[in-house]
């Protein structure tokens, strides 16, 4: 996204400056001079990110994926719908410009996003710990005791704090810091009641709106008005949130984790790859997006329940579309331009890092053969996989976490087949590009 706003930008003769932000903070950050010379703000974002230096400039506010595949049309109506920014009662009501719906997804996207370094990080360690044996952690004499710290510090630590961050950042998105603290408690209260994923989704709504609504109800003289983020809202906010997981939502929610947990682990062949095929098709109906992010959140959610068969059919397929891209620009190259075939060198990086936007340039440009090419790829990826029963534990990583899942060779086997079935069907099925 931040690659093709500066290309178009530069292609119109704009001065332009990009600041991204990922997991590792702002890159190319933007100056208070540059703030005040810029003539308009242009933000593309699916989740929550840092707008007040931009008080008072004209902002125009869209998602990542149309900055990417109608980066035009957004300047054209960034130019005639861009307001004056003054805080965050702009972005409340662009989300409520989009609807709840939007804002549920951004909610969520919020969540994920904090909470992946702790899962990435605990089911790598995880896995290393395996690497010296599956039950080497349970004896402190091995290899001086590593594989138990190994378990402790990723499974003991990592994992049973990833419900609560998760929980803790859905609160802050809907309500701010003040609901920070609320969703972390909720969903540390689902992670002890073993409610899994699905409590800590239902903390972090309930933590951000019942914070978010207090916010409202509750008026004080300007004089006491700092005792709320600090004392009243995070007091009231935890009686009522916690009450209602203890006694109202983490019974029955961890009945039906439990039962699914143990659907999921007594999974014939048959219901294996049916789950397999759906998670797959998932993961690459839309490169990122929503449905995509659904299929990967449920799977990273089943990690602290122990399942990590939809891990690992999740990754495959998830695979699947930028190293299918590039496969089929070898397999037709005629039928793609020099630089589609440059951008398929770089889809083809990037699969293999895992990362399912890298066959967005290609779904841009024809996204009807694309998308059907690449769900069909990824199905059978997923299929293969969860047909196989392959577990993984780390949530991301590509190519590099092959290693540490409990069949690498099949599961390399997976991914390329998943990935030549996409390629072979869209070398098929594209027209020859014009010239």
């Amino acid at each position: 996204s931040a690659e093709a706003i500066e290309t178009y930008a530069k292609q119109q003769g704009w001065q332009v400056k990009v600041e991204t932000r990922g997991q590792v903070g702002a890159g190319n950050e933007i100056t208070a001079e540059e703030v005040a010379a810029a003539d308009l703000v242009f933000v593309a974002a699916d989740i929550d990110v840092p707008l007040d230096k931009f008080k008072g400039k004209l902002m125009y506010r869209t998602s990542t994926g149309l900055a990417l595949k109608k980066t035009a049309q957004e300047f054209d109506k960034a130019f005639k719908e861009a307001k004056i920014y003054e805080g965050g009662a702009t972005s409340a009501a662009k989300a409520e410009e989009r609807g709840e719906k939007k804002g549920v997804y951004k909610h969520l996207m919020t969540g994920v996003s904090h909470m992946l370094p702790l899962v990435v990080a605990g089911g790598l360690l995880i896995a290393i710990s395996f690497m010296f044996g599956i039950e080497a952690f349970k004896d402190e004499n091995i290899a001086g005791g590593l594989p138990k710290a190994l378990m402790d510090i990723g499974g003991g630590a990592a994992f049973h704090l990833m419900i609560a961050v998760f929980a803790g950042y859905v609160a802050f998105s809907i309500a701010d810091r003040p609901g920070l603290a609320v969703g972390l408690i909720g969903g540390m209260l689902a992670t002890t009641a073993g409610a899994g994923i699905l409590g800590g989704i239902i903390a972090g709504f309930l933590a951000g709106y019942v914070v978010k609504g207090l916010n409202s109800a509750i008026q004080l003289p300007p004089s006491l008005t700092s005792l709320k983020p600090i004392l009243i809202l995070p007091l009231l906010g935890t009686l009522i949130v916690g009450l209602a997981m203890i006694y109202v939502i983490n019974p029955p929610v961890a009945k039906i984790m439990a039962a699914l947990s143990d659907w999921l682990k007594s999974l014939g062949d048959i219901n294996a790859i049916v789950l397999g095929v759906i998670i797959g098709a998932m993961m690459c109906i839309d490169m990122g997006g929503p449905v995509n992010k659904a299929a990967y959140t449920f799977s990273v959610g089943m990690l602290a329940s122990q399942v990590f068969t939809p891990m690992a059919a999740a990754m495959a397929a998830g695979m699947v579309p930028p190293i299918g891209m590039a496969i089929a620009t070898w397999l037709a190259r005629n039928k793609f331009t020099a630089n589609q075939r440059d951008a398929g060198k770089a889809s083809f990086v990037l699969g293999l890092c895992f990362i399912s936007e890298g066959a967005l340039p290609f779904v841009a440009a024809d996204p009807l053969r694309v998308i059907i090419s690449c769900v069909i790829g990824g199905a059978t990826a997923g299929a293969i996989s969860m047909s196989l029963g392959i577990a993984l534990q780390a949530p991301h990583g590509g190519l590099f976490v092959v290693p540490f899942v409990s069949e690498p060779l099949m599961y390399l086997a997976a991914i390329a087949i998943g990935s030549v079935v996409t390629g072979v069907i869209y070398a098929l099925i594209k027209p020859k590009a014009e010239a």
